[in-house]
């Protein structure tokens, strides 16, 4: 069923409540997800982006119910992956001939997914194309580098950006509007999808967005390819992505650790302790690693200002869970984050020295050495762990 977004704009997509991860395993989706696809029937019909390949057939149904499919005079593809692009085939089957406008590398990616060579317009910069009623769609080629088919698509008059990867979220519902949904869940789910897939992206975010401003680009509505659509205040999110962008923290010190005997634990807790004696305004998480969901805990630590690692040893190593982490986050290329690492060990302490290794490889400032204990815990070692915690907040203090 399509819905009304604007004007002669509706919203044809697909809400896939079940949805849990994606891809694959990678990025958990607690609230399904939403494809997003918009007809525009304006003087000419424009198809903007399609579904994932799993709901394709029920798309092309529901889609051949509110319109005839020989009517649509343009396709805009501002992704060419799966999950935008999965309906392809099987509408291409029933309009062979309809052109399909998308960037290169776009191109170069559906042909490669799909061995079809259909009619591809390719887009270089800034073009545009005209749909009738004094309306263009500005198409504008954008590459990422984790997204390099990705393409902008902005509709004048009615003032519409589809934005394609940025300004979304997984989320699924049958409201369509940011102000119709419950708003910590979308705050939720707006800076996590940012956390956990956009931040390498900031810089060319910021200087995209100033540079958007900078042209005075009037916006009424954000249209991006997964989530909620952003009209009521919708330049919030945009001010959010400029600030997140922007060395982002919060008051707050996520503690990560795993832990086979409870020591490490019990490190962790003692030092949570001391961060609340030295400031009990500042919100403090502590995280199994091995329990917590690891998008979950990366949204914790692009949240925080201190980060706090601890693993025991296990086979000369640290603990898989936290060597998991540590490798997301130094992808991820979080700046000015401070760190500091524990452990626990029986006899020969291996383990804080690794982490101590990966988080400065992960680009974190280390502010204090490691700290670690052998065998059991005894009174001093906690109370020594609760000291550690309250001089790392206070050495954060000071350097704020």
């Amino acid at each position: 069923m399509k819905k009304h977004v604007k004007s002669n704009v509706y919203w044809v997509g697909q809400n896939d409540w079940e949805l849990r991860r994606f891809p694959g395993y990678e990025y958990s989706t607690y609230r399904g997800t939403r494809y997003n696809s918009f007809i525009i029937q304006e003087e000419k019909t424009v198809l903007i982006d399609t579904v994932i390949t799993s709901f394709s057939s029920d798309f092309v149904k529901n889609l051949a119910k509110e319109i005839d499919l020989s009517s649509i005079d343009y396709i805009i593809c501002t992704q060419a992956e799966e999950d935008h692009s999965g309906a392809l085939p099987e509408l291409m089957s029933l309009i062979p001939d309809t052109p399909i406008y998308c960037t290169e590398n776009g191109r170069d990616v559906l042909k490669g997914n799909y061995q079809q060579d259909w009619n591809f317009v390719t887009i270089k910069g800034e073009e545009r194309l005209s749909i009738g009623n004094g309306k263009e769609l500005v198409l504008v080629d954008f590459p990422l580098s984790t997204y390099p088919d990705t393409m902008f698509c902005y509709m004048s008059i009615d003032n519409i950006l589809f934005s394609n990867v940025l300004f979304g979220q997984h989320f699924s519902s049958e409201l369509l509007f940011n102000d119709l949904v419950v708003q910590y869940d979308l705050s939720f789910e707006s800076i996590k999808y940012y956390a956990n897939l956009l931040s390498p992206l900031s810089n060319v975010v910021t200087k995209k967005i100033n540079d958007c401003i900078k042209r005075n680009i009037p916006l009424d509505m954000i249209c991006p390819s997964h989530g909620i659509l952003w009209r009521n205040n919708n330049l919030q999110i945009v001010t959010n992505y400029l600030m997140w962008a922007n060395n982002y923290h919060e008051n707050q010190v996520t503690i990560i650790y795993d832990t086979m005997y409870k020591g490490t634990r019990a490190i962790a807790q003692s030092i949570a302790e001391g961060i609340y004696v030295a400031d009990p305004h500042v919100n403090i998480k502590l995280l199994n690693a091995s329990i917590c969901n690891r998008n979950d805990i990366i949204t914790e630590i692009f949240r925080s200002k201190g980060v706090l690692v601890g693993s025991p040893c296990m086979n000369h190593c640290i603990l898989p869970s936290i060597s998991l982490i540590l490798d997301i986050a130094k992808g991820l290329k979080f700046k000015n984050k401070k760190a500091a690492a524990f452990g626990s060990c029986g006899l020969k302490d291996l383990s804080i020295g690794i982490v101590d290794k990966k988080l400065k490889e992960a680009g974190f400032d280390i502010v204090m050495d490691p700290i670690s204990f052998k065998c059991s815990l005894t009174d001093e070692a906690l109370e020594a762990s609760r000291n550690y915690g309250w001089l790392f907040w206070d050495l954060l203090s000071r350097n704020d």
